[in-house]
Formats: C-alpha cells, sequence, structure tokens
C-alpha cells in the first residue's frame, strides 16, 4: 500500500496537499496505489520487510542544535561522520540549504540525510512552480514526516531538525514519522552535553554574535565528551533576508582559546 493511500482528504488539503486529494475523492478504493510525489524512489521498499543483519555494528552519532531568538534561527553542528570506532570523514557538512529560506540540520545515517534532503529540495520546488509561491516550514515539516512514515522500522535512519522562516519556525522530523514543533533542539549523541549549555545560555533577547558564540560553544563543549562529534563547527543563521553561513570554526582553536583563558567566540 501507498504511503498517501490512507490519508483523509482533509489533511492532504492542508498547506497545499489538495493536489493529492483528486485521487481520493474519484473513488479509488484506498488499497490500490496511488501516485507518490515526483521524486520519490520507487524501488525503495514501502513497507517493512526482514532486516538483514549488518556484519558489524555500525555505531556513529553527531551533535546538532537549532533554536530561535529575536535575530532569526541558529543552527549549529560539528563536522564529524564517524562508522563503528573510525572517523569516516572529518569535514561532512551536517546543515545542508533546502532553499533560500530554509536549512535542515541531518542526524543518522549520512547518505540516508543527504537522499532525503534532495528529495524534499525537490517537492518543495515543484511546489513552488506549481503555485508561486513557497511551501511554509510547518509544510515542508509535514511533507517530509509523511515521506518517512512508510520507512518506520527499516534501517533507514534519518533525524532533521528544519529551520525556516515564516515569521521563525523550528521543527524536528524523524524518520519514524515523528513531528515536533519548538524553539530549540538538539539532536545526536552529543545532545545531551549540548543542551547544558544551551539550557543556561539561550535566551530571546540575543545578539546574533551572542547566539553564534552560545551554539559553538555548546557544540565544542559537547566534543569533550562525545567521541563521535568533533572537528569543525558549522553555523547558519536563518532570517527573513535567508540563510547565511557564518565563518567555520576548527575546534582546536577553541580548545586553545580556552586553554589561553581567552573567550569563545
Amino acid at each position: 500500500m501507498h504511503a498517501f493511500s490512507g490519508y483523509s482528504s482533509s489533511l492532504l488539503q492542508e498547506e497545499g496537499f489538495d493536489f493529492f486529494t483528486k485521487y481520493i475523492s474519484s473513488g479509488i478504493p484506498s488499497q490500490e496505489t496511488l501516485p507518490i510525489p515526483s521524486s520519490l524512489p520507487e524501488s525503495l521498499p514501502f513497507t517493512s520487510s526482514q532486516v538483514v543483519p549488518l556484519p558489524f555494528p555500525m555505531a556513529h552519532g553527531t551533535t546538532t542544535l537549532a533554536f530561535m531568538f529575536q535575530g532569526g534561527v541558529l543552527a549549529a553542528a560539528d563536522t564529524r561522520s564517524s562508522c563503528s570506532g573510525l572517523v569516516a570523514c572529518p569535514a561532512s557538512q551536517k546543515i545542508l540549504p533546502i532553499h533560500s529560506h530554509l536549512v535542515g540540520t541531518t542526524s543518522g545515517t549520512s547518505a540516508d540525510c543527504a537522499l532525503w534532503k534532495r528529495i524534499l529540495s525537490r517537492e518543495l520546488r515543484l511546489y513552488q512552480l506549481r503555485y508561486g509561491r513557497r511551501l511554509s516550514t510547518r509544510g515542508a515539516a509535514k511533507l517530509l514526516s509523511h515521506m518517512l512514515h512508510p520507512f518506520k522500522g527499516t534501517e533507514l535512519c534519518v533525524a532533521a531538525t528544519l529551520c525556516g522562516w515564516d515569521g521563525g519556525d523550528l521543527f524536528y522530523v524523524c524518520s519514524d514519522g515523528t513531528r515536533l514543533e519548538g524553539s530549540l533542539f538538539s539532536v545526536g549523541s552529543g545532545s545531551p552535553y549540548a543542551y547544558s549549555i544551551l539550557d543556561q545560555g539561550v535566551r530571546w533577547g540575543l545578539t546574533v554574535e551572542e547566539a553564534t558564540s552560545i551554539a559553538r560553544e555548546a557544540v565544542y563543549r559537547a566534543t569533550h565528551r562525545d567521541a563521535y562529534s568533533g572537528n569543525f563547527v558549522d553555523v547558519y543563521h536563518v532570517t527573513s533576508k535567508g540563510w547565511t553561513r557564518r565563518t567555520q570554526t576548527h575546534l582546536k582553536i577553541e580548545k586553545k582559546k580556552e586553554h589561553l583563558g581567552l573567550k569563545i567566540k
């Protein structure tokens, strides 16, 4: 059964999903396969199948975070990609631009995150061409959640935080279809350590420089306790004018600053 074949028309009509409703209102039984979004891979399984055990444990982790403040939405992440006990890539990009006013932090399997970022980016572009406006961050989160839900129980591992600007929006979406709205999220194996900095430092009245400093320090502190996080810190700032990428910082520089008693900025 297809991912969209059980949804009510009222749900699909929200945030521009009315182009699916004609298939439901035409009297086609819900058991029949419905057309899928244009870029969704048809060869991937839509139902859980027998899981093939991996030859060795694929332990991995990361530290990603995002929060809202008066200057917009700030997202930060480390750049270390790990596979079991090895550093597979020290300069992996974990904050992926989706369109001019939307970025997503990614945690999970790197290949899965990159694939679903491209799928979501294409669907949002097609929506904009069809309706002449961008889909809201809420609508993008709902679309991604609906597309990921059929893969619940499989080896797919995607945990994304969508950071957009529609007055300021932040959503967490997981590969089991979970969708949460909030003002502060930290995802990954280093997130408990990042929260210790974010909970005491994040407030609405922060300036851009203060928010950037807190985000970098949160990632930096997480790398001390989490072996799967490290190397560089990427920071993106999303406002009504779009997203901008802040200067990338190497964590060794932060460590030297702390050793010399300098304030981390």
